[in-house]
């Protein structure tokens, strides 16, 4: 059992490899609570925006960080009471998302904000740094991942299935860059946890996914 008052599930990875999919699973299956990290950020990057916050006005996106309107209804984002879910999912969004995440006083503003999702009867942390900062004594921690050309093609499916035409060759360029600023930031840095497992979805479908996650929570005995 870990620190906590209540146990924690962590999913990192970059984005597209089924996080918030599988999350989701996880979630119905025990009951637990979740947190959806990177619709947080996505949400700072919203309010941002809404607030006419520039992105180097460190001060200001530090103070909106540390008490941010965000919540979470089954599938819903929530900022202030209004439901912002298609809004905080677009490209724009996301691409302001992942230059935010980059600043240390921003990451450090939202730490505790995260932390405080922890509660009874526990939590699935979906992410990029879940197991390996925020939660660090999760019970346990799974890690995404895929090439960028099966992420770039899923992305383009799930926006056609949205009734957006979408560029491949764009949409692969933005996800290499973005995975380039998460790799190399200087404040947790996307990398796996030591004790992560580590799955890769790239020739997994997502039922596939869901039930290799499912037998590794029986195998830790968090589903009986």
């Amino acid at each position: 059992m870990n620190s906590f008052t209540t146990p924690v599930i962590t999913i990192d990875g970059p984005s597209g490899v089924g996080k918030g999919t599988i999350a989701q699973y996880l979630t119905c299956k025990t009951g637990y609570h979740l947190l959806d990290s990177g619709a947080i950020y996505r949400a700072l990057a919203f309010g941002a925006a809404k607030n006419q916050l520039a992105l180097d006005d460190i001060a200001g996106l530090s103070k909106l960080a540390e008490s941010l309107p965000v919540e979470f209804k089954a599938t819903s984002i929530l900022y202030a009471g209004e439901d912002v879910t298609s809004k905080v999912r677009t490209e724009e969004v996301a691409g302001v998302a992942s230059q935010v995440a980059v600043i240390p006083e921003v990451r450090a503003a939202l730490l505790q904000r995260q932390k405080a999702f922890s509660q009874a009867p526990g939590l699935i942390a979906d992410g990029r740094d879940m197991g390996s900062v925020v939660f660090p004594n999760a019970e346990v921690k799974l890690f995404l991942t895929a090439s960028a050309e099966v992420r770039a093609e899923r992305r383009v499916k799930q926006l056609k299935n949205q009734g957006v035409d979408a560029n491949i060759t764009q949409i692969t360029q933005d996800i290499k860059e973005r995975d380039e600023r998460d790799l190399n930031r200087s404040a947790s840095p996307l990398k796996p946890a030591e004790d992560a497992i580590i799955i890769d979805t790239s020739d997994l479908d997502v039922n596939q996914v869901c039930q290799k996650a499912e037998r590794l929570l029986w195998d830790k005995g968090i589903l009986k």
